[in-house]
């Protein structure tokens, strides 16, 4: 998942995604510099991520963000960056001792 989301452009789309729902490649290319193939990549790796999901519709496959997949996520580095306040305190406490 973080993989998919160091890139810029994966990000740009999962951000689009989330503000304005669900979309074909062919829409966010038209809001993009890249090629709709292009897009069509970065979606790919952001399904494989779990990030987002396509769903055919007619001729189309729109793209829709999977927000249980960032939920876990922020969930894993709440508890991460709260075991590492509680070792900063420790080292704030042994310095004043």
């Amino acid at each position: 998942m973080f993989v998919a989301l160091a890139d810029p452009t994966r990000r740009s789309l999962l951000t689009r995604l989330a503000t304005h729902g669900a979309a074909s490649a062919t829409m966010l290319a038209r809001e993009l510099p890249v090629t709709r193939q292009a897009v069509v990549q970065h979606l790919a790796v952001l399904d494989a991520a779990g990030l987002t999901r396509g769903r055919r519709e007619g001729r189309e496959v729109r793209h829709a963000v999977r927000p249980e997949a960032l939920t876990a996520a922020a969930g894993w580095m709440t508890r991460i960056a709260a075991r590492w306040d509680e070792r900063l305190a420790a080292i704030a406490a042994l310095a004043e001792e």
